[in-house]
């Protein structure tokens, strides 16, 4: 996928694109969107809300997908197994507020999937994961302003 293109040829939407595709386990940096959309085409305030609005639409399918699959998983009499059960398992260890690092690069993606396999309160995990990924973002911006 051509990153520079999609911003250059569709702006805002584009960079939502992007956003929301890095947003689930397909490899794709969002942050270098974010900054090649400051950098060619939008102004920051309007990056931010483009970006945020796609990546945060991205946790909230990986949050339905996973709790999706934990309804199929009960169903079936099963215990979720390999990556997933570890990090189901992390979860419950160290408790819903370790969303708050579901902004970081490789774990952050895959906790918000795991939050809906532990079934962590929707309202909990939309402010919780909205707002670190927004800062996110925001902290991007002010490091290139």
């Amino acid at each position: 996928m051509d990153i520079e293109a999609l911003i250059v040829s569709y702006g805002g939407p584009g960079l939502l694109l992007i956003s929301f595709i890095a947003a689930t386990i397909i490899p794709l940096s969002s942050e270098a969107a974010v900054i090649a959309a400051v950098w060619l085409v939008l102004p920051p305030t309007e990056t931010l809300v483009w970006a945020s609005v796609g990546n945060c639409l991205g946790i909230t399918l990986n949050y339905w997908l996973g709790r999706l699959g934990r309804k199929k998983i009960d169903d079936r009499g099963k215990e979720p197994t390999g990556r997933v059960a570890r990090t189901v398992r992390w979860l419950e260890r160290y408790g819903k507020w370790s969303l708050l690092l579901s902004w970081l690069p490789f774990v952050g993606d895959p906790m918000t999937l795991v939050a809906g396999v532990s079934r962590v309160n929707f309202l909990f995990f939309v402010v919780v994961a909205f707002s670190v990924r927004v800062l996110r973002y925001w902290l991007v911006l002010i490091a290139i302003a």
